[in-house]
């Protein structure tokens, strides 16, 4: 009977102790919330910031949203990928030049874009080899005709989005990208 009492004693504390944790923890969650790691590092803008709660649970994005993600994330890794063989294989310096910076901003953006990705419990596709090299003239040409492209999706998203921290990755996005297109077309005719 001793046994028993005893044992119901420490089931008792325990699992009053595990309620205290419990409370405390909630208590310090709903008072110090975790930071986000979107995009958007401006707390005092973000939504989850102006109405005084944490991050996001099991937030919702729109299919356009997920679909300018997918999109995001597969021409980022191909700009990666493509500006390394750019960089390696152009004959041009300014054609290994631009491959580089494409493979330093889209690196950069690419993890933004992963871990705005992560937090909305979105998968984003994995890298797929760019193909062969051609040469300076081509990649050049493609990569004015992919800028403008990527420009306009990262201006629409911008600008339609229905998700904040993502409209604000899409803004930011899109002046890399204008910056890109530039940069693309000096390149461009410095080869004709």
């Amino acid at each position: 009977m001793k046994i028993n009492l005893i044992s119901l004693l420490v089931a008792v504390a325990a699992m009053t102790a595990g309620a205290l944790c419990l409370v405390t923890t909630t208590f310090a969650l709903n008072a110090y919330p975790p930071l986000r790691t979107g995009a958007n590092s401006d707390a005092k803008t973000s939504p989850a910031a102006a109405k005084g709660g944490a991050a996001k649970a099991g937030s919702k994005l729109s299919s356009a949203d997920k679909s300018f993600m997918m999109n995001a994330a597969k021409g980022g890794m191909m700009e990666v990928e493509m500006g390394k063989m750019a960089a390696q294989n152009g004959q041009s310096a300014d054609v290994k030049k631009f491959g580089n910076r494409m493979v330093t901003d889209h690196s950069k953006a690419n993890n933004e874009l992963m871990a705005l990705a992560k937090e909305e419990g979105v998968s984003l596709p994995g890298a797929k080899s760019p193909g062969k090299w051609k040469s300076d003239k081509a990649y050049m040409d493609d990569m004015v005709k992919d800028h403008q492209k990527d420009l306009a999706e990262f201006q629409s998203e911008a600008q339609n989005g229905t998700d904040p921290d993502l409209k604000a990755f899409a803004a930011k996005g899109a002046k890399m990208v204008s910056s890109h297109l530039k940069m693309a077309q000096e390149t461009q005719g410095k080869l004709k």
